[in-house]
Parts: structure tokens; C-alpha cells; sequence
């Protein structure tokens, strides 16, 4: 019993002095963020994504709240169930968990004594989960105060109360529909996706896409909930990778002013490649020593 609470308590002293080099790895990075401070181009300011908001949203609630619903009524039973079978993927709670339970499990690791590929494999593992659940989890609760204190009423009052029912700070769940959650997950997790993996961008943005809408589907939200549910994951998402990328915090700005991450392609291979090595046995996970120089030069000589 003492021998695994010393365990446990030399866990934790681990994962706190991970913490405190992470944040003194982090904390220097004003100066550089202050060089790369290059004005938004339009399209990105502030202003302009709320000019989009208001413009998509508006059109939505006047063009497409109205028929839907009756719409949707008209359709076959097997086209709601066929989206319910989904829809939950865009629930926050298994991306917070999954992403959560990696960053603390790389935190507990003794990561410098892996090799170089593997150092650079379980540093860019925690930033970019850490990074997913920061957005997931700082969108959520965006939406949520929005929807407690917009009070919307859900489609499901349509015959009673119309689309366009606001009741403000009602804090009912049935007056909870604007912005949607799930939308807002959704889009949070498909714009941190995107940037991570840029070369499979278009197939992220289609599966978002009808992962949004199958909030439409199930009757749940309104048109212009599921609009505004995106464009807040987007927005918040965007702003925070720019930010991380003018810190060179897992991604970076090119001269053109185009974010890319800093895990490339072939990297990213290396990586998976020692990583695989090593659970099979191929080769150790640990540094060793060599005369002419240090592993960590060698490799980063072959790379």
C-alpha cells in the first residue's frame, strides 16, 4: 500500500514539473507574438465575421426557419432516424475526455529520457490535444451562456409559440435553441482538425458539415441556430490557432501569412514510424549515449 502511494504521489510530482516547464517553455513568447502582429487582411477582422453573422443568420431566420419544420414533417420517419444514428458525435463530452485523459497521460510521462523522435512525437501530441480540448471546452460554455441567456424557444414549441420565440434568461431547457451546441462542438473540432491536418481539410469540412446540419434533421434546431452554432466554433477556433501560430505553439505563420503546423508531413512519419519501432521491440525508446556526439544531434541529422 506505501509502495503505491509513493508511486502515485511520484506521478504527480512528475505531471507538476511537466506543467511548469511547458509554462516556462510558453511564457517567453510575447516578443515574438509582438513581431508577427500582422494586420488581419479583410474577410478576418472582427467586424467582418460579425457583418457574415448577422447577414447568414438573418437570411436564416426569415428564408429558412419558417418551412422547415413543416418540412421536416412531410419527410419519412427513416430520414430522422438515419441522422439520430450521428448526431451525437458532436457531443463535447468524449472530445473533452479523450483529449483530457491524453494530455494528463503524456504529463505523467518522464519524456526526457525518450529519444529525439519520440520526444518530438509526445510534444506534439500534447499540444495539439491540448489545443482541441481548450477550443471544445472554451466554445461550449460560450454557447451555453448564450443559449440560457438568449432563451430561444426549440422547434419542438413551433406549433405553440412560432420560430422566432425569444424568451430572455428564461433558464428552461426547452427555450435553449440558439446558438446550437452541437454546431458549435462541431465546428470547434472540424476548424482545429483542419489546421492540424491540412491535407485532408475538404474531407473535415464535408463531415462537419453534415454532422451540423443532422441537427436540423432530428428536429433539435432551427436553420440559423445550426449558423451560429458554426460560425462561433470557427471564429473562436481561428483566433486561437493564429494566436498559438505567432507563438510558433504547434503551428506556424509563413511568409505569405499562411498558418501550417509544425508537425510536417514527413516529420509526422518519422515520428509514427520510431513510435511504432518501439512497441514492437524493433528498437529502444530511451537516449543513448554515443561518443561522437549525442543521439538527439545524430537523428536530427538523418532527418
Amino acid at each position: 500500500m506505501q509502495s503505491s502511494s509513493k508511486y502515485v504521489w511520484h506521478i504527480l510530482a512528475r505531471m507538476r514539473g511537466n506543467m511548469r516547464r511547458a509554462a516556462i517553455l510558453f511564457s517567453g513568447r510575447k516578443e515574438r507574438a509582438y513581431q508577427n502582429r500582422d494586420p488581419l487582411p479583410p474577410g478576418q477582422r472582427p467586424q467582418d465575421i460579425l457583418a457574415v453573422l448577422l447577414l447568414t443568420v438573418g437570411i436564416a431566420v426569415v428564408a429558412f426557419d419558417v418551412p422547415t419544420y413543416p418540412w421536416l414533417r412531410s419527410l419519412p420517419g427513416e430520414y430522422r432516424s438515419a441522422f439520430r444514428t450521428f448526431t451525437d458525435i458532436g457531443k463535447a463530452d468524449w472530445i473533452l475526455v479523450s483529449t483530457g485523459i491524453t494530455c494528463l497521460a503524456l504529463l505523467a510521462l518522464e519524456a526526457g529520457r525518450y529519444s529525439f523522435r519520440l520526444r518530438m512525437a509526445i510534444g506534439s501530441l500534447f499540444t495539439y490535444a491540448a489545443f482541441i480540448f481548450y477550443t471544445v471546452a472554451a466554445t461550449g460554455l460560450l454557447a451555453i451562456a448564450f443559449k440560457w441567456s438568449l432563451g430561444r424557444a426549440r422547434p419542438k414549441l413551433y406549433e405553440e409559440v412560432g420560430p422566432v420565440r425569444f424568451d430572455f434568461l428564461a433558464f428552461d431547457g426547452t427555450f435553449t435553441s440558439f446558438p446550437s451546441g452541437h454546431s458549435t462542438t462541431v465546428a470547434a473540432l472540424a476548424t482545429a482538425l483542419a489546421f492540424i491536418f491540412p491535407a485532408y481539410r475538404w474531407l473535415i469540412i464535408v463531415a462537419a458539415f453534415w454532422l451540423a446540419f443532422s441537427r436540423v434533421m432530428v428536429g433539435a434546431h432551427y436553420p440559423s441556430d445550426v449558423i451560429a452554432g458554426t460560425l462561433l466554433g470557427m471564429t473562436f477556433t481561428f483566433f486561437t490557432v493564429r494566436a498559438m501560430a505567432r507563438r510558433r505553439i504547434g503551428f506556424h505563420l509563413t511568409s505569405a501569412g499562411k498558418i501550417e503546423p509544425n508537425m510536417s508531413w514527413r516529420s509526422a512519419k518519422a515520428c509514427l514510424r520510431a513510435s511504432w519501432q518501439v512497441l514492437r521491440g524493433q528498437r529502444g525508446g530511451d537516449r543513448v549515449a554515443i561518443e561522437t556526439g549525442s543521439t538527439e544531434d545524430t537523428e536530427r541529422k538523418d532527418a
